[in-house]
């Protein structure tokens, strides 16, 4: 009993999904009948997509999480939204040649085009007029 409990919090900590399913009996003057039913439960974290708006699974809102103190390495992509406080300028989604999810998102400020790269949903690198590449 303790290895598929193991198997299913290791499975939803790894940022995939859950599924559980069962069956029912139920009696009625008709007789006895079984059904079944299942449940999906995303564990991923919210991703930007393509308009800017997040996009989550009801399990992860991101507002529910505390807000980084500032703009660096390593926060997701919908905390970056939130941080700069408005929806981006465009938003560029990929795949690398490793299978994972790239995006890149730009900001055009007054003095000049911020882009902001990240990879599987982490930030890895920062672009900014007139500043040093910030990478992680």
């Amino acid at each position: 009993m303790k290895i598929p409990v193991a198997l299913a919090l290791a499975a939803a900590l790894a940022g995939c999904s859950v599924d559980m399913g069962g069956f029912s009996f139920v009696s009625d003057e008709r007789g006895t009948r079984t059904s079944s039913a299942s449940v999906r439960a995303a564990t991923s974290e919210a991703v930007l997509m393509p308009d800017g708006e997040c996009q989550a699974g009801a399990s992860l809102d991101p507002s529910t999480r505390p807000l980084p103190a500032e703009i660096a390495v390593g926060i997701t992509e919908c905390e970056l939204v939130r941080l700069k406080r408005t929806r981006p300028t465009d938003v560029l989604i990929g795949e690398s040649g490793k299978g994972q999810r790239e995006v890149q998102v730009l900001y055009a400020e007054p003095g000049g085009r911020e882009i902001y790269m990240f990879t599987d949903n982490r930030l890895t690198r920062i672009v900014k007029p007139g500043q040093p590449e910030q990478q992680g």
